[in-house]
């Protein structure tokens, strides 16, 4: 059986919107665009899907307007829902405020998919070869982190643990880190984060420092914009090249980045081959407005055929 991305993330709608700066306390700005699309852990799972890797979201979907749009989304991606919608409340929704500089802010509103039962868990039989994906975000839902840690350590062998720990998992000291260090196979994040995770200045001794809390075998990439990414994995450290690009939103370049590299491992091409393919879907990805711009398979064969690394 082909290996499979099981997400467990949170799936919600972004309301995106471009501006040109945003307002201070108690102002207001005219924003220059406004469109509602599907985001969180969509875009990982889109980004997988139109690069070769059968996907499945196993996590809770809402019932009302939000949840319609995310399941219209991740069908039309080709993405199977494990659960049926939830009847007491409505996907959540995240306000995604784009800069001239692409740089994004969040606010955000948790759904159903803030909640998780070990029956909704069960509605997959996890196979081994199977890359189960966890946000860092998944750890700060007290309805949902419980449950999720406790099926994540009666995992088969051979099943993949993949660790995204987002922007607001900031150390390894919480019970819940904790506990979610030792099982993870695959750790994916970018450069700011695995600074403030570790406490460290040089991205070098950041994945030094990761090694140090995790399993011997475990991939740790990271993410180092334009210039590509760093990847560990046992003593070797190696950076792999980036492509140039004029980004105009970074929103989802990262998720992009993550879901082409899981396509790529799957397919069993090398760690640093695939961090090469991830590079360069992440690099198109920013060159686009929104944030599940991952490109497809042609286009990023097309990019490493032509484009010229950092």
């Amino acid at each position: 059986m082909p290996a499979r991305l099981l997400y467990t993330g949170q799936v919600v709608v972004d309301l995106v919107m471009g501006l040109d700066a945003l307002p201070r306390s108690g102002g207001d700005v005219l924003a220059r665009s406004a469109k509602f699309e599907t985001g969180g852990g969509f875009n990982v799972m889109a980004a997988a899907c139109r690069n070769g890797m059968q996907t499945v979201y196993l996590g809770r979907h809402g019932k009302g307007r939000f949840g319609d749009l995310a399941r219209q989304a991740m069908a039309n991606e080709g993405i199977e829902t494990a659960m049926p919608a939830s009847d007491d409340q409505d996907t959540g929704v995240s306000v995604a405020l784009i800069e001239p500089s692409a740089e994004r802010s969040f606010i955000s509103y948790v759904g159903a998919e803030g909640g998780l039962s070990r029956a909704d868990l069960q509605c997959v039989t996890v196979q081994p070869g199977d890359y189960v994906f966890v946000s860092g975000y998944s750890l700060l839902h007290v309805h949902k982190v419980s449950t999720l840690l406790a099926w994540l350590g009666d995992l088969p062998n051979g099943v993949g643990v993949v660790f995204d720990p987002g922007p607001l998992v900031n150390s390894p000291d919480g019970a819940e880190m904790q506990a979610v260090l030792p099982l993870i196979t695959l750790w994916t994040s970018n450069c700011e984060e695995a600074l403030r995770f570790t406490g460290c200045e040089a991205v070098t001794d950041a994945l030094d420092r990761l090694a140090q809390w995790m399993r011997s075998d475990t991939l740790i990439v990271v993410r180092d914009g334009p210039q590509g990414c760093w990847i560990r994995q046992g003593s070797d450290t190696q950076h792999v090249r980036g492509f140039p690009v004029v980004a105009i939103d970074t929103n989802g370049a990262g998720d992009a980045h993550a879901g082409v590299l899981l396509a790529g491992l799957a397919a069993g091409l090398s760690a640093q081959q695939a961090a090469l393919r991830a590079n360069a879907a992440a690099a198109i990805a920013v060159t686009r407005w929104g944030p599940a711009t991952a490109p497809k398979t042609d286009e990023v064969d097309e990019l490493l055929k032509t484009g010229r690394g950092a």
